[in-house]
């Protein structure tokens, strides 16, 4: 860690290019800002091309950066500052691998627990999905086509860390997807507001592997795709509130899908 590198750099300039979608598809690559996520990518390091950290952050972090086999790279703070997407820059950057895996994947051998976003607009609500599936369990989220990317800083941010924890798919053509599953022994589960089956009365049907599909906060899920689930399942609510938001709504269907497969 010995050249402080600029705004100008050569590295810097193309590490900036990862906060754009197109820039991170070009390298395949993305930004993980924050200790916790740098904690998490470091785990795999393998996974990681190379750490930019400000002399502050660098001693702050030196316990986690004393350590790692990955080039530790010293910035100016404007430097880093070009590579946040928050008010406050942290000062620590890994820029890591994508971690795709291909959606055939989730045919050959099916989690126990997956998530299928279709049309998902907010990279924030990706991000929470994300830490949802993880806490539950979940062993791959589904990031149809259109949706927010994952690889975004506010949905890495907002992911707290389980992006590293979770298989991910992009991109994935849903109307063909959920057929292949449903095919392949997974129970298709759309989460639908107006749905005929109720979360709190679906019993056996959570136990097996399950896949459960979310849509966009404010249209729901395309009513092309709720026909191709197994069934369409709304939370029971005895309030006075019409619905839930989507995070809400995810977290409440997959922790109910864990007790069920304890």
């Amino acid at each position: 860690m010995t050249e402080l590198l600029t705004e100008r750099s050569a590295r810097i300039v193309a590490a900036r290019k990862l906060t754009r979608r197109a820039g991170r598809d070009a390298a395949g690559l993305f930004l993980a800002e924050g200790r916790q996520a740098v904690v998490e990518a470091l785990a795999d390091p393998d996974g990681v091309r190379e750490v930019f950290t400000t002399e502050a952050a660098a001693a702050a972090h030196h316990d986690l950066l004393a350590g790692t086999t990955v080039p530790v790279r010293l910035v100016t703070e404007k430097a880093a500052a070009g590579l946040s997407e928050t008010v406050t820059p942290q000062g620590l950057v890994a820029v890591c691998a994508l971690r795709d895996v291909p959606a055939e994947s989730l045919t050959t051998a099916p989690p126990r627990l997956s998530v299928a976003l279709a049309e998902l607009a907010d990279p924030g609500n990706a991000g929470t999905v994300l830490r949802t599936a993880d806490a539950c369990g979940a062993g791959a989220v589904v990031f149809g086509a259109g949706s927010a990317d994952p690889y975004g800083g506010k949905a890495v941010r907002s992911s707290a860390g389980s992006l590293f924890h979770v298989d991910v798919v992009r991109g994935a053509p849903l109307g063909t997807l959920l057929p292949a599953l449903r095919a392949a022994g997974v129970t298709v589960l759309a989460a639908d507001g107006g749905g005929e089956d109720s979360l709190d009365q679906l019993g056996p049907q959570l136990a097996g592997p399950v896949l459960w599909l979310f849509g966009n906060e404010a249209r729901g899920v395309p009513t092309e795709l709720a026909g191709l689930a197994d069934a369409r399942v709304r939370i029971p609510m005895r309030g006075r509130a019409e619905s839930l938001n989507l995070a809400a709504a995810a977290a409440i269907c997959l922790y109910t899908t864990q007790l069920a497969q304890r």
